[in-house]
């Protein structure tokens, strides 16, 4: 609950302390959105989850009118796809969704918990995917967004391992009947980053950068709903 600290090398180093901290005390997130979980009304025919790290939890703070409807925000800051996987269940599936919106892997090139493959980050997410499938819920892959810096983690080479690991999301929607929203391709400055107008620190999206988003999100999700029987 308390607020965000600075962005500063001082700032940045008290938030990285945090982070570890987190990590020991709860690893998968679990406890994050527990209690929220517990009082949430029966789900809808149309409730959506959207899972994910940072940049889908301060989605709702961005566009708190785009999560009406009973669509529910599940990100968690800083969290890799190895996280989102063992929260899954919990933060997915038993909330019965019609759809989940997947956005994940910039923490899992950026090294949060340690380093990581391409291959382990799409079998996480392939995993995520079978678990949704199973329940019958319907899914959107989000790619990964363009940046050309995690000012978290500088020493990471962030623009072409993002670009890898969209080409392999993308396969991955087209061999699973999947819908891929492709935010990447509307948020790139030509540069393979992010405008300032549209994230101001490189990754994380502003409002303007939400407003990019929005329409591709409402149309991926309309074709995701017509996919569940």
């Amino acid at each position: 609950g308390d607020p965000l600290p600075p962005r500063s090398e001082d700032g940045m180093a008290i938030y990285a302390r945090w982070q570890r901290d987190l990590l020991l005390a709860d690893f998968a997130g679990l406890c994050r959105y527990a209690a929220a979980n517990r009082t949430l009304s029966p789900a809808t025919s149309g409730r959506i989850v959207f899972i994910g790290d940072s940049i889908t939890e301060a989605w709702l703070a961005g566009q708190p009118d785009f999560f009406t409807g009973d669509r529910i925000d599940r990100g968690i800051s800083g969290q890799t796809t190895t996280q989102m996987l063992a929260r899954f269940r919990a933060d997915v599936v038993e909330l019965q969704p019609r759809v989940v919106h997947i956005m994940a892997g910039t923490n899992d090139i950026a090294g949060n918990i340690g380093a990581t493959s391409l291959d382990r980050i799409e079998a996480n997410i392939r995993t995520m995917v079978d678990l949704a499938e199973a329940h019958g819920i319907a899914v959107v892959i989000g790619s990964v967004l363009p940046a050309r810096q995690f000012n978290w983690r500088p020493e990471i080479a962030s623009v072409a391992p993002i670009a890898a690991l969209n080409v392999r999301l993308r396969a991955l929607a087209a061999e699973r009947n999947l819908v891929f929203a492709d935010y990447y391709a509307a948020l790139d400055d030509g540069e393979q980053g992010l405008a300032k107008v549209h994230a101001e620190d490189g990754v994380h999206p502003t409002e303007a950068g939400y407003a990019v988003m929005r329409p591709i999100t409402e149309r991926a999700l309309a074709s995701a709903a017509g996919k569940v029987s």
